[in-house]
């Protein structure tokens, strides 16, 4: 019996894909993200074998940024519009299989209106008061480092001197 290959027909490991350290020769250290990102496509541009490199966040961050306040108009409002598309969408698909296509539009935005205003309303008001604000979450490195396969370390070093000219 064969060994059992993944997607990219490398053989599965015991265990499966659990997460592990990266591992390689540091060849950059960067502030942001696109700077590290930056790097990495300048050895794409050299032809440079990539595939030995991971950028790798470091000091993670998880960074919730407010965007503001929440009112029960605002949550209903998101709801009905939320609903109102999703209706428009369902509508339009009930719509190319009838003849008629304006009635099972305005059936599905309709519906969709009540389902978004419940959907929006029954989690705002769970909450009573404690969460009155609407914010985004992120996971954000304090830098980025890229690091190599050993084998081809020094190369990649090399290049990205040239870029830091």
């Amino acid at each position: 019996m064969g060994a059992m290959t993944n997607s990219m027909g490398q053989p599965n490991r015991i265990g499966g894909n659990l997460p592990t350290p990266p591992s390689g020769w540091p060849i950059g250290s960067y502030p942001t993200y696109a700077e590290a990102q930056r790097a990495v496509d300048y050895l794409s541009d050299e032809r440079f074998p990539v595939q030995d490199v991971t950028i790798v966040g470091v000091d993670l961050m998880q960074v919730e940024r407010v965007l503001g306040r929440l009112t029960w108009g605002k949550v209903l409002a998101g709801g009905i519009a939320s609903g109102a598309w999703l209706g428009l969408f369902i509508g339009l698909l009930l719509g190319m299989f009838t003849n008629n296509l304006v009635g099972p539009v305005i059936a599905a935005v309709i519906g969709g209106i009540v389902f978004g205003l419940i959907s929006a309303s029954i989690p705002y008001a769970a909450t009573r008061g404690q969460r009155d604000f609407a914010s985004t979450m992120q996971l954000v490195a304090g830098r980025y480092d890229v690091i190599c396969d050993p084998k081809s370390a020094e190369q990649a070093r090399d290049l990205l001197a040239k870029l830091a000219i």
